[in-house]
């Protein structure tokens, strides 16, 4: 009897055990992917760098950009295969270009000591980047982009900075797909959110937030107003008369592609 006890507690101290490595192994192999995305986004920042000074310091002409993408594109894929198309390689130009300057980067390499570095040029801030000892700044970097490369290629097409930084916390926080990320963008979360705070500090005298929600995404145009919740009524009489309409804006959209 003492011995089928023994062989259920030794059973049960094996099934702990197992139980604890694999957690351990599961957890270093998402630690390995997420080092292993976030070196990879990192690389492409680089690239981009990299193709954004060859052409400062090249001619600055469009022809000579294009000729540049093209012949590094045919090299690449000639070295590496797949993944380096001159479609490719200009969203690692634009990636570059779009968060070399952002203020949320400045933060992470510790350049941003007061409110006054977020209204310099951005010369002023190239040079500032350059102070920075490579080694920190690669580190710095690649722990700054937690986000695949899939979730930056869409949030690159979110001008407002604090729109797209505001789904890139969001997006790692809850752990969204790009899918999700896609859907809750497309709901215009951040609009909500923003005019949900805004009626809180409103004024009691002051009008209802009117929101116009312009989209414009390959050949699908949305235009659309997001009112203030019960006011379809409110809308009609204060605000129709001096807004634009949709069939307007569509037009107005239109005609500037």
């Amino acid at each position: 009897m003492k011995d089928e006890e023994n062989i259920v507690s030794d059973n049960l101290q094996n099934k702990a055990l197992f139980a604890q490595v694999v957690a351990l192994l599961q957890n270093a192999r998402q630690q390995v992917l997420r080092t292993v995305n976030s070196t990879m986004v990192y690389t492409y920042f680089e690239i981009g760098r990299m193709i954004v000074e060859e052409e400062q310091s090249g001619k600055e002409r469009a022809e000579y950009g294009k000729q540049l993408l093209k012949g590094l594109s045919e090299k690449l894929t000639i070295e590496f295969g797949k993944g380096f198309s001159v479609e490719n390689l200009d969203r690692m130009r634009k990636f570059y270009k779009t968060y070399s300057i952002s203020s949320s980067l400045m933060t992470k390499l510790n350049l941003e000591k007061s409110d006054t570095l977020l209204r310099i040029s951005k010369n002023s801030i190239s040079q500032s980047l350059t102070r920075v000892s490579e080694n920190q700044k690669e580190e710095s970097l690649i722990s700054f982009f937690k986000l695949t490369w899939t979730h930056y290629v869409f949030l690159m097409r979110i001008d407002d900075e604090r729109e797209r930084r505001f789904y890139e916390i969001e997006s790692e926080k809850y752990n969204w797909s790009v899918r999700e990320l896609k859907r809750q963008y497309n709901s215009v979360l951040y609009t909500r959110l923003a005019l949900s705070r805004e009626r809180e500090m409103r004024l009691e005298d002051e009008n209802k937030t009117i929101g116009i929600v312009l989209c414009q995404n390959k050949s699908d145009l949305v235009v659309k107003y997001t009112l203030p919740e019960n006011n379809e009524q409110i809308f009609a009489s204060k605000y129709e008369t001096i807004l634009p309409s949709r069939e307007d804006l569509i037009q107005l959209i239109s005609e500037s592609r």
